[in-house]
């Protein structure tokens, strides 16, 4: 029994280590490049290495940290490739997701998503940039549940987990949060009215907006991307 519970509360404190570094480094409070190890994030939470070395490989499988062997661990830079792969993933999935919801969409739906659009109105409202971005998995998971296929809400927070920090430094501008709003809105009314094709093509400008983002911070912070 006492096995069991060290078990239990190890992986809890690894959730804790992990939760507070993936915060830092979407919200770029640790850049690209900045080192860690494992006795200093250690002593700051009062832990032993082992849950922040479990930390440091959930990271790493996100693609957040670079984890070197007899070199410090630092916070991975941007790769071109990489999100890319993401990107596409992302958008296959969503766009069958998107088909499935617009065949079976009704009131009860359409209800609860714009629930979900009151409280994102509510955040931008508010410059509450952070909670924006986190209901906005909450928006397209929703979209998941009511279209049949809610183990795609995984892959697609899997996918959105490697570019989260881009899609933080595009909210940094207002204007850009306002545009993310205004396609959920039109996505929604889209898929209140059954409308496949409308909806499909509001996804694909939705998940295009991050390619001027890219393109921007690549060209003014080439150190924040692997060569």
């Amino acid at each position: 029994m006492q096995n069991n519970l060290s078990i239990i509360e190890r992986r809890t404190t690894a959730d804790d280590v992990f939760d507070h570094l993936y915060e830092e480094i979407v919200s770029l409070k640790l850049l690209p490049r900045a080192k860690l190890s494992e006795a200093e994030v250690g002593r700051r939470f009062g832990v032993s290495r082992q849950p922040v070395r479990e930390a440091f490989t959930r990271l790493e499988n996100l693609d957040l940290l670079l984890v070197r062997p007899q070199k410090a661990t630092e916070v991975r830079p941007f790769s071109i490739e990489r999100i890319a792969n993401a990107r596409f993933i992302r958008l296959a999935v969503e766009l069958e997701v998107i088909r499935h919801a617009s065949a079976v969409w009704d009131v009860r739906c359409a209800a609860a998503l714009q629930r979900v659009l009151d409280r994102q109105q509510a955040a931008l409202d508010a410059g509450k940039l952070d909670e924006f971005h986190a209901l906005d998995y909450d928006f397209h998971k929703l979209i998941c549940e009511f279209g049949g296929y809610p183990l795609a809400a995984e892959t697609i927070k899997l996918t959105k987990q490697k570019i989260d920090r881009l899609c933080m430094l595009s909210l940094r501008n207002q204007s850009e949060g306002d545009s993310v709003f205004a396609d959920h809105c039109e996505l929604a009314d889209a898929l209140s009215r059954n409308c496949e094709e409308d909806a499909v093509n509001v996804t694909r400008r939705h998940l295009s907006r991050l390619d001027d983002t890219i393109s921007e911070i690549h060209r003014s912070h080439s150190a924040y991307f692997e060569a």
